[in-house]
């Protein structure tokens, strides 16, 4: 197999792709409350 540069273009594509399909599961399916403490964090008041 030859790798030319459109073939490492692509497989680049393919693994970045996949990095942030991981990123999203990874980030919807957490049931911990960090996210929600996170967000709440403007709106408390000292």
């Amino acid at each position: 197999m030859e790798l030319d540069i459109n073939t490492l273009r692509s497989l680049a594509t393919v693994v970045s792709f996949i990095t942030f399909i991981g990123i999203m599961v990874w980030t919807y399916s957490r049931r911990n409350s960090d996210f929600e403490e996170a967000a709440n964090l403007p709106f408390d008041q000292d």
